[in-house]
């Protein structure tokens, strides 16, 4: 996207809090009746596998904590209560009947919600078992920074409409968030810094941040490049750390479309969802305001960095085709695979949902999910 015109013109804001109005306000968007699923499909829509791994990750859980009393499960930004509802539900008996529920969400609790799930519009304090915040982080409404023709990089200020202007220069503590994570710097329109799929390229398949990575502002100075945008993530920062502190012991997992240093996007990632479709982003209630996670400047010491393809594969989601055989032995069982088999492709795709960036945070006890042994120190 070109630069914008500077202006100081009444009636706009910048769009963390434009957003926040239009997503969370009294007539916002999150608070419609028809909830989200009524615009776009996440991976808790896509099949009820999505759940079911989720519920083995809870499961796992509820080993490395030496079988609990109560188990806790907590549904960061549930929507309407699809994901809890879904997890507990595919819970084994011994673990269901120690779990509890909660949905964490600003709407009204929905009618006929499982009694056992308790709603809250805030995670509860000091509980045990796993906190899951499954798109939930590209939700949390952040500002939006611009390089300026002089190289200076400003917020980029909303009106109702969608009217975009340049306002003052970043300054403080978003100003260092953006040098040390997404400095405005490069060439637009590269081929390089395109990402690769809807979240951007992980850096690797599983990757542990380096405690240096996670210690003040990089070194050097950038100069900012005309016309090149970013989201200032430091809100998301603060909101994961909080979400992750509200753990006694446990494990956090933040699940949604990501980018990583070295591979964000020149232009950004502010877009719109309604009735399906990609849309402008236009904070005045009529449509979800999303941007992508900058995961790795989200990620606390001890974290873990994969996709979602390799997070559901070690949780038995394969999107492999039952034996052919089965069709002549089992004409049913096989249809029923093969129906899985296409659901759990959806939800591993390359360029799709299995390109969603899983940011695992244990919290007290050692990485559970496979693979996720701590590195020796």
């Amino acid at each position: 996207m070109s630069a914008v015109k500077r202006e100081s013109a009444g009636g706009v804001r910048g769009w963390r809090p434009a957003t926040e109005e239009a997503l969370y306000g009294p007539s916002g968007f999150y608070r419609r009746a028809e909830g989200p699923a009524g615009h776009f499909r996440t991976s808790v829509h896509a099949s009820p596998l999505f759940a079911g791994a989720v519920a083995r990750l809870l499961c796992l859980v509820d080993e490395a904590l030496a079988h609990p009393a109560e188990l806790a499960f907590v549904d960061m930004g549930a929507g309407r209560g699809e994901l809890v509802t879904g997890v507990l539900r595919a819970l084994p008996a011994e673990v269901a009947t120690r779990a509890h529920g909660y949905a964490v969400e600003r709407a009204a609790r929905p009618a006929g919600l499982d009694h056992r799930i308790e709603w809250l519009p805030e995670p509860p304090p000091g509980v045990t078992g796993l906190l899951f915040a499954n798109e939930w982080l590209d939700n949390v409404p952040v500002d939006v920074a611009e390089a300026d023709a002089e190289g200076t990089v400003r917020l980029v200020l909303v009106q109702e409409d969608g009217t975009e202007c340049l306002g003052e220069p970043v300054a403080g503590a978003e100003a260092e968030w953006l040098e040390k994570w997404w400095p405005l710097t490069g060439t637009p329109g590269s081929p390089s810094a395109l990402p690769e799929a809807p979240g951007g390229p992980l850096p690797a398949e599983d990757v542990r941040p380096p405690a240096e990575a996670l210690q003040g502002p990089s070194e050097g100075v950038h100069v900012p490049t005309e016309g090149l945008r970013a989201e200032v993530g430091l809100p998301r920062d603060v909101a994961w750390a909080a979400a992750v502190a509200s753990l006694g012991r446990g494990l956090a997992v933040a699940a949604d479309y990501a980018h990583f240093a070295g591979a964000r996007p020149p232009f950004g990632t502010l877009t719109g969802f309604k009735e399906g479709r990609e849309t402008a982003p236009v904070p005045d209630g009529s449509c979800d305001i999303t941007a992508h996670v900058a995961l790795d400047a989200c990620a606390l010491p001890g974290a873990r960095l994969l996709s979602q393809r390799k997070a559901l594969g070690a949780l038995g989601v394969s999107g492999e085709r039952p034996s052919l055989s089965l069709a002549s032995t089992d004409p049913t069982a096989y249809v029923r695979a093969l129906a899985g088999a296409g659901e759990a492709a959806e939800l591993t795709a390359r360029g799709g949902l299995g390109d969603f960036g899983w940011l695992l945070q244990p919290v007290g006890i050692p990485d559970p999910l496979p693979g996720g042994e701590q590195p020796s120190t």
